[in-house]
């Protein structure tokens, strides 16, 4: 477990610090990439009596495989990415299931089906059909982007498919209001299931809308004074997104601080460095989560930067190369002002954004469009210091 690191201007090696069977152990390295990601720190919820609660309590991403929940009364606190998954397959074995709700989400059905014979003969003869329905799939979901960057009212379209796949799957009209989205469908997170709503319907299973009071020992009591006992309580509560990184302790030149520089400064260039910090490449860093399309097709394309950067430190010999602080500023700048008019910004609260509203998460434009911002490293973006040789070693400390 890697639990911080410090850069060494006289080197240009980073002093990483982690643990290894109970031992705390550095490890000196030429290049650090961070590759925890945004969706990798769970966020629990500030609900009062959070520690309260006698029965079982965890968060989705901490799952307890433990824990039995079959025919027990099981609460699920949250309707985002992670409760969609969740609550389909807890609604087959649990006595009681009620799912309590702060924001309606938008769900639309998901394009899943077998594949038929023939196509399994096709791509099997004729390879290329393959690189063709691939080519197909990814401009599809890049069409889809038109609404998400250039103008919201583009997701009309896609705003009628929800409300008509509710009204089909949802024929209580109580139960349908609750799950009526009142937001731009992709401001927050579209979501894709062919069995959420149908286990909602459930005569098992409950929709609370009604506002979180606090955690009691034998469960949750919500605003208008209604106790909901249950046996366990799951917290589908998301992720710590806009500071995913407040766990390590990074340190770059002039002691600068990681963590204050993505919550404070909140500059970067292209989500992959940030000036101060040498030789250090983020994956899946600020600005290049996307709403539309794979993160795949990111992460190629942030490997390949990365990769030739660390090219440039071989061939160049260089101890360092730090991004100029003109260079990130001026790139953080275009990107937060087309933001500004994607549907992120068209009004609704999620987790793209902190508590002050900046989007340091999304990614506004097409994924081809970044391809071609990091096709090719321009190294006048940075400041490329000479120096002596590294050595990386393992020692224990």
């Amino acid at each position: 477990e890697v639990t911080g690191a410090e850069f060494n201007e006289s080197t240009g090696t980073w002093a990483v610090t982690f643990k290894e069977k109970g031992r705390h152990k550095k490890l000196a390295a030429r290049a650090l990439i961070l590759g925890n990601g945004a969706l990798s720190t769970p966020a629990d919820p500030d609900i009062k009596g959070l520690k309260d609660f006698k029965g079982e309590m965890f968060h989705s991403a901490r799952w307890n495989h433990h824990v039995d929940l079959a025919g027990k009364k099981v609460a699920v606190i949250g309707t985002g990415a992670s409760a969609i998954q969740i609550i389909p397959e807890l609604g087959k074995i649990v006595d009681k299931l009620e799912v309590f709700q702060r924001t309606a989400p938008w769900v639309l059905p998901k394009p899943d089906r077998n594949m038929s014979g023939i196509e399994k003969r096709l791509f099997s003869a004729v390879p290329s059909t393959r690189w063709l329905h691939r080519a197909y799939i990814y401009w599809r979901n890049e069409a889809v982007a038109t609404g998400f960057v250039l103008d919201p009212r583009l997701m009309k379209g896609l705003e009628f498919i929800g409300r008509n796949y509710l009204r089909y799957m949802v024929k209580d009209p109580v139960l349908r209001a609750k799950l009526a989205p009142n937001f731009t469908i992709g401001c927050k997170r579209m979501l894709l299931s062919n069995s959420y709503y149908q286990t909602l319907i459930q005569p098992h299973v409950d929709v609370v809308t009604d506002g979180i009071e606090s955690i009691t020992e034998q469960g949750i009591k919500t605003r208008n004074g209604i106790e909901h006992k249950v046996d366990a309580i799951v917290l589908a509560t998301g992720f710590m997104v806009t500071n995913y990184l407040s766990r390590l302790n990074i340190k770059g030149l002039q002691n600068a601080d990681l963590n204050t520089a993505m919550t404070e400064q909140r500059e970067h260039y292209l989500g992959i460095t940030v000036s101060k910090f040498p030789n250090m490449f983020l994956m899946m860093g600020p600005n290049t989560g996307l709403g539309h399309n794979s993160m795949v097709f990111m992460i190629e394309a942030q490997a390949r930067y990365v990769v030739q950067c660390i090219e440039a430190l071989r061939d160049k010999q260089l101890t360092y190369m730090d991004v100029r602080e003109e260079a990130q500023h001026e790139y953080t700048q275009d990107v937060q002002q087309r933001l500004q008019k994607s549907v992120w910004a068209s009004g609704c609260q999620s987790w793209y954004l902190s508590e002050d509203g900046h989007n340091g998460a999304a990614w506004p434009g097409f994924t081809w469009q970044y391809w071609l911002a990091t096709r090719r490293l321009d190294l006048k973006a940075y400041h490329q210091v000479y120096a002596p040789e590294y050595q990386t070693e393992v020692v224990n400390v």
